[in-house]
């Protein structure tokens, strides 16, 4: 379900006891769309992420690890000035809209205590976040600027009085009376009854619909109502496997209960953890992806035009052919000719039509077919080596593609970072500091046996984990001709479960993850080599075992410790 409004309403009996009079002590955006605001209460740190983003708005307390970046947008820069170290005093819900209030009080430059508003807009493409003053009503700044003549209805910028958007008008199902409830039911069915009630999605509505029709009554509705003022979550599939969360078990929808979770902030925390990690990846490798996507066109193009070149090399006999018939029969071509006709002692004296030079004597046309022979045969070792080199180059972006689809936002750096040592991409006048890889950049399982597997997320993870940190004896994998990371079994002797196990985590971290039978290799470390001026990630090995397996996610991802 989506965040409505009766989903917030739930979501804030867990939120607000955890953040309420919390002292504001960080504030970043990590991502374009995306705030993270750090509580300082009872001696913990509570995160609270706000996300406007278009396709997923939300808001919840989060455990996730999200860096913070080294430059600060405007609009966080504005928070800090006016937010930083301030107290939040209470949370208010507009009704059961979907737009939500965080009041703030804090001491301006000259001592005097202000109150302040962030408001949280959840509403799709235009959600936003804005702050402003609570007395005097205008503006100081918000996430997204709007210009007046994309949004005519109100004003979206800064020193613009604060106005609420258009909202839908309806009834708060939990002010409704039993009184009011039958005066509404009189003239009604349950299909309209529950269509003039407020802060329901489609899912929601349907819902109540059918209790309704269970029982059309008030006891009926505040049943309905009532889940609506817990804590606990439950995360429910669809018949094609699409994922929902609610925060009540539904009854008359077709869905399949897939968990259930005491507490709606934690529920939702992993609820959003793939989705927002993929959006987050997006949205900080966007120009990785650009550069891949035009190189990859680049490269694709420069092989189709050099097996073509190639094609042409190796099939260059008819050149010489021509030649040689030429020199055989040079009293029959006379000067000026453009063609000539003569009989090819290669095919039984069949006639060849030859084209010819006509400012160029009968001999000279002769040794014009054999240099453009030789031309074109010495030719064909370095246009192999060329379609190797395109080919060499595709495959590396194939493997950068693959690092960034099973990348963590954190992940994007170093990618980056190899992009540009590779002169893929521009280094900054002033390189940021290389950060070192350690054993905790990398993905790291524990199987059934209890031994360690650890995995490399992009190309530069593979090598330091393949030729630095693993032990020599420890049992190296990857899938076979596909791009994809570099795993370690921490362990000198496997038992034949520990090699399939860990050769599915292999295939499910490869450009194979989807597939139902990815052949997987897997050696000893010190039978692993990388050749001299190799790109990043590429190695050659010998001794090789093989196996078959099909990786699924659930079951890999199980496995995972950190």
């Amino acid at each position: 379900m989506a965040f409505d409004g009766l989903f917030i309403h739930s979501l804030l009996n867990s939120v607000k006891p955890k953040i309420i009079n919390g002292r504001l002590s960080k504030i970043y955006q990590p991502f374009e769309q995306d705030l993270v605001l750090t509580f300082r209460k009872e001696r913990k740190n509570i995160q609270l992420l706000l996300s406007a983003n278009a396709q997923y708005p939300r808001f919840y307390i989060t455990n996730q690890t999200i860096a913070n970046p080294d430059k600060a947008p405007t609009f966080v820069m504005v928070l800090r000035k006016y937010l930083e170290g301030s107290v939040l005093q209470s949370i208010e819900q507009l009704g059961v809209d979907r737009i939500i209030n965080f009041n703030f009080s804090n001491r301006n430059e000259l001592g005097d205590q202000v109150q302040l508003v962030l408001s949280l807009e959840l509403m799709g493409r235009h959600s936003n976040v804005i702050l402003y003053d609570k007395k005097s009503g205008h503006i100081i700044d918000l996430l997204k600027r709007i210009n007046p003549d994309e949004n005519r209805v109100r004003l979206l910028l800064p020193k613009a009085k604060y106005e609420l958007p258009p909202l839908i008008s309806g009834i708060n199902g939990f002010e409704v009376t039993e009184k009011e409830f039958k005066e509404k039911a009189i003239n009604s069915d349950p299909v309209d009854f529950a269509s003039q009630i407020s802060g329901l999605d489609r899912d929601d509505r349907q819902e109540l619909i059918g209790y309704l029709e269970d029982d059309f009554s008030y006891s009926s509705f505040k049943t309905f109502m009532s889940q609506f003022n817990k804590k606990g979550a439950f995360i429910l599939k669809t018949p094609n496997n699409k994922r929902k969360i609610f925060p009540y078990l539904p009854y008359h929808l077709n869905l399949t209960k897939e968990s259930a979770d005491p507490d709606i902030n934690h529920a939702l925390d992993e609820f959003y953890e793939y989705q927002s990690n993929q959006d987050w990846v997006r949205q900080k490798s966007a120009q990785i992806e650009r550069l891949i996507k035009n190189e990859y066109k680049k490269l694709t193009k420069k092989i189709v035009k050099l097996k073509k070149q190639l094609e042409q090399a190796e099939n260059s006999e008819g050149y010489r052919i021509q030649g040689e018939i030429l020199n055989a029969n040079l009293s029959q071509v006379k000067p000026g000719m453009a063609e000539v006709s003569l009989p090819n002692y290669y095919d039984n004296n069949r006639p060849l039509k030859i084209k010819l030079d006509v400012a160029l004597s009968p001999a000279r046309n002769a040794q014009k077919y054999f240099t453009k022979y030789k031309k074109l045969r010495d030719s064909i070792k370095h246009v192999k080596e060329q379609v190797s080199i395109a080919q060499d180059n595709l495959d590396y972006f194939d493997s950068v593609q693959t690092a960034i689809d099973n990348a963590e936002p954190q992940d994007i750096d170093q990618i980056t970072e190899e992009l540009m040592n590779q002169g893929y991409l521009k280094k900054p006048q002033k390189p940021k500091r290389k950060k070192k890889i350690t054993e905790k950049n990398l993905n790291k399982f524990r199987i059934s046996s209890g031994k360690t597997v650890l995995v490399g997320k992009n190309n530069l993870q593979n090598d330091w984990l393949t030729l630095k940190k693993a032990n020599k004896t420890d049992i190296w994998f990857h899938v076979k001709n596909i791009p994809g990371s570099h795993v370690i079994l921490q362990s000198s002797e496997a038992t034949d479960e520990d090699i399939l196990e860990t050769a599915e985590i292999a295939a499910y971290f490869s450009k194979a993850k989807n597939s139902a039978h990815v052949q997987v290799d897997y050696v000893q470390d010190k039978r692993v080599k990388k050749p001299n001026g190799a790109k990043p990630g590429f190695v050659i090995y010998t001794g090789q075992n093989s196996i078959e397996v099909t990786p699924e996610k659930t079951r890999v991802l199980s496995k995972r410790i950190n």
